[in-house]
């Protein structure tokens, strides 16, 4: 299957400006509006590729801004403590969130609000490595259908939708490529999922510094212990299945959030596969200087 005849991963998605949305939670109007967004000097933007570590970054967020997120005396769900501002499936009232906001979006550079050229906000830019980005997507993306009564699809086909851009997103290597290259417009943080894997404390460190946030030992380690993938798997507040659509709500809450790991994609693609995406990568990712983590076992 070439690049002319992939069609889009799962069937409800439109295109709008180069890039694949979710019909039904969100519009061309909304998408657009979005660039008149106005920020605050407070606000603080996580932005990622999707399946790149997201609603743990949520969750990381959330713990380091929020004692009774943290300590459970508030139970409240962290897709409201850092909403999504193009999918607020959940009527968040954003404009009148207290400051600092929390807020999170998938947006590329070029359709995020204009305000955040202005260097005060501060963005949260995680990035995952495609391989295992592209195996997550796929096992999320038909959970969703399995959970919805979509017949799901082959690997096959979603490598090579993936690979040519044709899923929720967009291109991975437009997405990353265009902040990196485009990061001195902007007061960003670039962070890797696969740092997140192996040192989650220094991770949790390196965001408080980044937001100013000078919290204890002991807070920190608190914010670690919750925040783990294992914690957070089994955290109803953090896990996404008791708030979302009622296709979410179907699944078991073992598979929003899978495995968490680093170097899945080698027990899921094909040689060829692999061979295909590293030529794919080497080509459009030559002149972005991003190295990646591939597998668990590397430094």
């Amino acid at each position: 299957m070439d690049e002319g005849t992939a069609r889009p991963s799962m069937e409800k998605l439109f295109l709008h400006r180069g890039i694949y949305f979710v019909e039904g939670i969100t519009t061309p109007e909304v998408i657009d509006s979005l660039e008149d967004f106005p920020i605050r000097d407070t606000d603080v933007f996580l932005i990622t590729y999707p399946k790149s570590g997201t609603t743990w970054t949520q969750q990381i967020l959330s713990l380091i801004y929020h004692e009774g997120h943290l300590n459970k005396t508030e139970n409240i769900v962290t897709v409201d403590r850092v909403p999504w501002i193009e999918y607020n499936t959940r009527k968040v009232d954003i404009a009148h969130i207290p400051s600092p906001r929390l807020l999170t979006t998938h947006l590329p550079y070029y359709l995020t609000p204009k305000g955040l050229k202005n260097k005060k906000a501060k963005i949260i830019n995680v990035t995952r490595n495609p391989k295992d980005n592209m195996v997550s997507f796929y096992y999320f993306g038909n959970m969703m259908r399995d959970a919805s009564g979509e017949p799901t699809v082959m690997l096959e086909e979603h490598f090579e939708k993936y690979c040519t851009g044709k899923v929720v997103g967009g291109s991975w290597f437009d997405h990353v490529k265009g902040w990196h290259t485009h990061k001195g417009d902007y007061n960003i943080l670039f962070l890797q999922y696969e740092d997140m894997v192996k040192d989650l404390r220094g991770t949790v460190l390196k965001i408080c510094r980044f937001v100013g946030k000078d919290l204890d030992d002991q807070t920190v380690d608190a914010i670690v212990e919750r925040a783990t993938f294992k914690n957070m798997k089994n955290d109803p507040l953090a896990n996404y299945e008791n708030i979302g659509p009622e296709t979410i709500k179907t699944m078991k809450k073992t598979n929003y959030l899978r495995k968490g790991t680093i170097g899945d994609w080698k027990n899921v693609m094909t040689v060829a596969q692999n061979e295909k995406f590293d030529k794919i990568f080497q080509e459009k990712m030559k002149d972005v200087p991003i190295k990646f983590i591939w597998d668990i076992n590397e430094n």
